[in-house]
């Protein structure tokens, strides 16, 4: 089972109908909720994107022992920003914006 940290994003019930494809089951929980388990551990966690940065006041976090569980954990643009500002890192803005094209 792979449990999504819902942290806003638009895509977080697409991301959880593409893994439900793959074969896993899936659970969309809060930030709140994280660390709040019904059994078993998760085999993975995603946290997912939002609308928000790492350094506003009112930023969505989670409880840094999600971090100690030793089962992976994929961030997805804000969920990637919050392990590294959770790991003791610096989110920084790019010198120019990502310009992809798509065809």
């Amino acid at each position: 089972m792979i449990r999504i940290i819902d942290f806003g994003s638009q895509t977080t019930h697409l991301i959880s109908r593409r893994i439900r494809e793959l074969g896993s089951p899936v659970e969309i929980t809060t930030p709140q909720l994280a660390l709040e388990f019904k059994g078993v551990l998760p085999d993975g966690i995603i946290f997912s994107g939002g609308p928000a940065s790492v350094y506003e006041k009112s930023a969505p976090t989670i409880d840094k022992k999600l971090m100690s569980l030793n089962i992976p954990i994929l961030g997805i643009c804000y969920g990637e920003q919050l392990i590294s500002y959770l790991a003791n890192g610096r989110v920084r803005p790019a010198k120019r914006r990502n310009t992809a094209r798509r065809h």
